[in-house]
Formats: C-alpha cells, sequence, structure tokens
C-alpha cells in the first residue's frame, strides 16, 4: 500500500515511467512510504481503443498531456499531508515527464487495513 494508478493519454513507456517515479517519491516525501512499498498500474491510451476525458473545470486547462493518478491508501493523513503530496506530486511531474501542473489530476481513496491483501489469501495488516 499505497496502490498508484496513473491513465495517461499518448504516454510513452519513458513518460509512465517517469510520472510513477514522481508519485513514488512524493508519496516518500510527504507521507512516508517506504521506498520497497511500490506497486502501481501505468496505463497508456490511444485515445482510439483507450480515450481519456477531460474538460477546463474549475478554470484549470488541460490538453492531451493529462495524466490521471489514483492513489488508494490507509486513512489517517492530515489535510496537510494531501496538500503537500498534490502539489509535490505536480511538482515532480513538471520535473521527471514534462506535464503542466494544470494535467495533473489526482484522485485520493482512503481505507482500512482490513481492505488490503498483499498475497496468500491473507489480509496482512489486520488485527
Amino acid at each position: 500500500m499505497p496502490l498508484v494508478r496513473i491513465d495517461a493519454l499518448h504516454a510513452t513507456p519513458e513518460r509512465l515511467g517517469a510520472l510513477g517515479r514522481a508519485v513514488h517519491e512524493a508519496l516518500q516525501e510527504t507521507v512516508d512510504i517506504p521506498p520497497d512499498d511500490h506497486f502501481q498500474i501505468l496505463t497508456s491510451h490511444d485515445g482510439t481503443t483507450g480515450r481519456l476525458r477531460y474538460d477546463d473545470f474549475l478554470g484549470i486547462h488541460r490538453d492531451e498531456g493529462i495524466a490521471y493518478i489514483s492513489i488508494t491508501l490507509r486513512a489517517g493523513r492530515t489535510p496537510a499531508q494531501k496538500k503537500a503530496l498534490y502539489r509535490r506530486i505536480a511538482e515532480l511531474a513538471g520535473e521527471y515527464a514534462g506535464t503542466e501542473p494544470g494535467n495533473v489530476f489526482v484522485a485520493l481513496t482512503e481505507n482500512e487495513p482490513i481492505d488490503w491483501s498483499f498475497g496468500h489469501g491473507e489480509a496482512q495488516y489486520a488485527n
């Protein structure tokens, strides 16, 4: 945990890798994720068989450089930590992948320890 899913339009393997690196480093820096806690699903959509929809919601311009980043993690982070995470992801996505800050869309989903199984059909974090 966390589980990260990144969906980007027309992304090369290098760009997907750079976005994954940006998110992982931001998680380490802002919410104390260990370096080996690295579970990511990285998907490029070709615009034909796989599409991403976006608009200029809230006055934020988005274009084909959009990257949707979904992060599922255990509950317990403060609003300040979450804001720092969003900011750092946008900074590093720009630095590593050339993604404009307005194209970095992040959604967090929090859950409880019982909601995770890391293998062997066991709930490793369950009490």
